[in-house]
Order: structure tokens, then sequence, then C-alpha cells
């Protein structure tokens, strides 16, 4: 099956590539939280979610795009979370980091993720608890790094003011503005050593991340030291979390106090 989901990806990346190009015509709409959504994110949504229920039949399917799918009298305790284009905004914006993001949910936890990142080609995803990087038709496994001083990725959109205060005692550092989930997987490969995020999320936004992360030994957890919860809710929504390689970052992290 994973062979198959690679390929959906793929296939589905393409069909982005083509928006993103300019060779479709690409119409922009806005949601109630006046967050941008296109055309694009619509037909990758329809493209997965017909090639994953022909693939499983019998799991259950909640995606970014169509979340009269849920409800809250279904069996929930697998699942797959679907954000079938992370990082509209890099896409209206003609910035590179867009993803495909999907994730299997078990039990509230995040069992397998792949990330796609079309304009690069390449492929972040689980496999037997490893984590993979895919790239030019190579394969390798990929493993958090420490290292000192820290890289630290910071979203472009999100407001961070709060962030670099608590990051005074883990100078120096560089800090680095990214795009979408691509922040999680820059944290597997090594590039990357914390990934704070102030504020709520949608679970959609971190589910293959966390099990890309998780997968290559490094933490994902929230300011109160738990793991993010799957388990999907009327508003789809968990708390302020941080990425890291290194336990010393979630000392750092908690030391400084950031709150939800």
């Amino acid at each position: 099956m994973l062979k198959k989901i690679l390929v959906l990806v793929k296939e589905v990346g393409f069909i982005l590539m083509k928006y993103y190009r300019n060779e479709v015509k690409m119409n922009i709409s806005y949601k109630l939280d006046k967050s941008p959504v296109t055309e694009a994110d619509k037909i990758a949504h329809n493209i997965i979610k017909n090639k994953l229920s022909l693939l499983t039949p019998n799991i259950s399917f909640l995606s970014e795009e169509n979340l009269s799918d849920w409800n809250k009298d279904k069996n929930w305790n697998k699942y797959w979370l679907i954000d079938p284009l992370d990082g509209t905004k890099e896409f209206v914006n003609k910035r590179d980091e867009f993803t495909i993001n999907i994730a299997l949910i078990d039990q509230g936890t995040p069992v397998f993720g792949v990330i796609y990142v079309p304009f690069f080609d390449i492929l972040y995803y689980t496999d037997n608890n490893k984590a993979w990087k895919q790239e030019k038709g190579y394969k390798k496994e990929i493993h958090v790094r420490k290292f000192s001083p820290p890289n630290i990725a910071l979203s472009y959109y999100h407001n961070n003011h709060n962030i670099y205060d608590a990051l005074e005692k883990l100078k120096p550092y560089k800090i680095f503005k990214i795009g979408s989930s691509l922040k999680f997987c820059l944290v597997a490969e090594g590039k990357i050593q914390l990934y704070p995020r102030i504020g709520k999320t949608k679970i959609w936004d971190t589910a293959a991340g966390d099990a890309i992360v998780t997968a290559a030994g490094g933490i994902v957890r929230t300011c109160n030291n738990m793991p993010l919860n799957y388990f999907p809710s009327i508003n789809f929504c968990n708390p302020g979390f941080f990425a890291a390689s290194d336990q010393r970052y979630k000392i750092e992290f908690y030391k400084n106090k950031i709150n939800n």
C-alpha cells in the first residue's frame, strides 16, 4: 500500500504544479477565517479521497477540504487525516514550499505519515517505524540531528513576537522562515533542531509531520509536555506545540513559559 500512496501524492503534485505554473487558471476564494482556498485544493482533495477509498474502503477519511465528512458518532479510532494542499498561501504567492500531507491516525496517534513537496519532487514518509526521504529516485533513512547552536524554523505568517523572548536562552541560534509542513521534514532530516508554534493548530496541519519527526527520533509535544491528540472534535484543534530533535529544547521551551 505504501507504494500506491507515494504514487498517489506524486500524481496529485503533478496536477498542483499545473496550477502553480499557471498552465491552468487558479480560482481563489476565502474561508470564514479569511484563509485562501483554491480550485487546486479541492481537486487534490477529490483525487486523494477517491483513491484512498478504493485502497482502504473500511477506513474513515477526514480532509481539511470536506469537514462535513466528520460525524461525532462515527468510529474515529482509525482514520485517514488529509491536508491536500498545505501552505495554500505559499502556493498562491508562488513560494515553492507547499506540500501534500497524508497521515493514518490510530487511537489518536499518527502511525503513518507522508509529506510530498511537489516543487522539489521530494517525498518524506514513514515505513517500519523509520523516517525516509526520497529524492531523484533514491531513498535514504533520515534522523534528527543534535546541533549547537540550533537552527530554528518559524512560519512566515503566524505571530512569533512572543517566541523570541522564549528562545533567549538558546542563543546563539539561526532563524529560518519556512512555510507549510516542510518545517517538520527539515527537523526530521536534521537541518532544523526546533520548530515552535504558539497558538492553536488544526490537526491536519501537523499529523503527517508529527509521524515523520517521531519516526526520525525527534519529539512533538504540547507546551504541557503531552503528545498532540488526533481524535477529531468539533473544532479540529490542538494547542501550541514544538517539534524538536533533542530533549534539551523541550527543557528550554518550558523554562521560558511559552503559553498555548
